[in-house]
This record gives structure tokens, sequence and C-alpha cells, in this order.
């Protein structure tokens, strides 16, 4: 008896002191504080919010302004309307400096744009496409060579009276050289000997001397013009050599080959028009722009040739020459 007395005296001690070893909670703690809620771990993330379209449209509408931003610098680049940033690529040169249009003539011009245009896909264009098909290049070639050599006169004279003594010396050279060595200018040895092509009309001088701002104006036929270069053509004819060839035959031969010639080395520019959105406009810049560059390329001297735009160069100029529209031929005497 005694005995089980003792043990519960012992058993009720220790549970005394495991009661006063137990941490006691503040009376300012909130009840959920010594709340452990077992199952927390185990629950599931609650599910994410469905994405609003509108935060998806956001980024690519701010991409598309900002693209359509740069569309429209570069198309204001192209056409003069915005300033040219050389930090966008220095390795380039300076673009060439495209002439405000004076068109005042616009609504008659289009017109015989239109008719110019009906002319050419009826008759210019498929006699250029049959020339390049049926004539090997190397006589293409010899073609163009003959006719740019008859030229070289009418060159030479245009750069004396715009006071260039020495390019006229070294464009008779050429005509020389090319008319002995190279048989009748078929070939062009004068190249080969690094003397530069050059080509000059009166339209050129009279911009020269002074006649800076024209009227732009197309002709049926001739094609793209100004009032100056119109009056031009008056200065060229007598230095046209075709025009003195007696023989009608010969002489409308001549002038209708070097029209088909003229327009087969335009073919490479007809896929840049298809895709022009305004044809006339292109014709007319593009001219100018050539136009201004022919005036004034031999004061500057800053742009050569290889460097100017294809549709700008040479072997592309857009213009009819004053000799190889087929008319009656200049009598020699009265």
């Amino acid at each position: 008896m005694n005995l089980f007395r003792l043990s519960t005296v012992l058993l009720l001690a220790a549970l005394a002191t495991a009661c006063a070893s137990a941490p006691t909670p503040s009376a300012n703690a909130p009840a959920e504080s010594v709340v452990i809620d077992s199952t927390a771990a185990a629950a599931p993330l609650p599910p994410e919010p469905p994405i609003d379209p509108a935060s998806i449209d956001a980024p690519a509408s701010a991409t598309d302004v900002a693209t359509a931003s740069e569309s429209e610098d570069d198309f204001a680049a192209i056409y003069g309307q915005g300033a040219y940033d050389p930090v966008a690529d220095p390795t380039l040169p300076a673009p060439a400096q495209s002439p405000i249009a004076y068109d005042p003539w616009e609504k008659f011009n289009r017109k015989v744009h239109a008719f110019n245009n009906a002319v050419d896909r009826a008759v210019a264009r498929p006699l250029a496409r049959a020339y390049v098909a049926v004539v090997p290049r190397p006589v293409r070639l010899g073609v163009g060579n003959f006719f740019d050599n008859l030229r070289q006169p009418l060159t030479m004279v245009n750069q004396l009276l715009q006071g260039r003594p020495r390019d006229a010396t070294q464009t008779f050279g050429r005509f020389l050289l090319n008319s002995t060595v190279g048989i009748g200018g078929i070939f062009d040895p004068a190249s080969d000997l690094k003397m530069k092509r050059r080509s000059e009309d009166f339209g050129q001088t009279l911009g020269t001397w002074g006649w800076k701002r024209s009227r732009y104006v197309e002709l049926p036929f001739f094609g793209p013009r100004t009032v100056r270069d119109v009056l031009g053509l008056a200065g060229d004819m007598p230095l046209s050599p075709t025009r003195y060839v007696e023989d009608d035959k010969a002489r409308i031969f001549l002038q209708g080959l070097n029209l088909v010639d003229t327009r087969a080395q335009l073919l490479s520019l007809d896929s840049l028009r298809e895709g022009a959105v305004d044809d006339y406009a292109l014709v007319r810049d593009s001219w100018l722009q050539r136009r201004n560059y022919q005036i004034e390329s031999h004061r500057t001297q800053k742009q050569t040739e290889a460097e100017l735009p294809e549709y700008l160069q040479d072997e592309n100029n857009p213009t009819v020459p004053a000799d190889a529209m087929p008319m009656p031929e200049i009598s020699g005497g009265g």
C-alpha cells in the first residue's frame, strides 16, 4: 500500500514538472498563431487567371507602329522628304540630290505619258524584246557603240560651249580613235585606254549657262523633257549626222535602229516601273534627278558614274536622242 502511494506521488511530481517547463503562449498573440493546419502543405495551388488578349496585342501593336515609322523614314529618304543620316551606313556615298519637280503642266503631261506608254506597249517594247532575242549581245554592243560614237561631235561642241576645253579635247580624241581603230565606232578601244565616255547636249549647256529651273514637259514619242531641253533640241539637230543621210530608206533605217537599241537598253528597268505606285512620278523624278546630275557633275566632281543608282547611269538614259526620231533629212544646199 505504501508502495502504491509512493508511485502516485512520483507520477504527480513528474507531471507538475513537465507542465512548468512547457512555454506559455502570450496573451496578446492571436489565436491563429498557435494553430497549425496540417493540410496546408498538401493543398493544391489556385489556378492562374486567364491571359488577357489585350495584353498580348499591345506589344505587337507597338512593334507595328515602329515598323510603320521606319518605313515612312525610308520613303522620305528616297524621295527627299527626310534628312539623310550618314550614321546609318557611313560607307555609302551621299545620295544624289533630287530637285523638286516643277510640273505645273502635270495634267497634260500625264495624258501624254499614258499615250507614250500605250505606244511603248504596242510597238517599242515588243520590237526591243525581239531585237534582244534575235541579235547576239556582241552585235548589240557594237550597234550601241556606233551610235554613241556618232554623238561625240555633238558632245565636243557642247563641252566647248560650257567652257571645258580639256574635256572637249579628250572627246575629240575618243571620236578619232574609235572612228579609225574602232572601225567606225563599232568597237570601243578608247574605253580600254581609260578615255571617259561623256554625253552632252545643248539642253545641258543651257543649264550650265544658268537656266537651272525649267518646267517639266513630256513630249509625244520623245518622252521626258523640260522646256529648256525642248529648246536644246533645236541646237542639237544640226549636229545630228544621220539627218544628213540623203537616202530616205537608209536614214529611216538608222534612226529606227537607234530607237530600238535605245529601248532595248531600258528593258532591265521595266520591272521597276511595273512595281511603281505612280509610274508617271517615278519617270519624271528619276529623269529630273539624272538631268540635274548631268548638269552639275562636272562642277562638283563628287560622284562618279559607277556610284549612281542604276536608273541614272548612261546606259539606262531614258531620253530619246535628238537624231533617233525619223524625220526628213537636212538639206546641204538650197
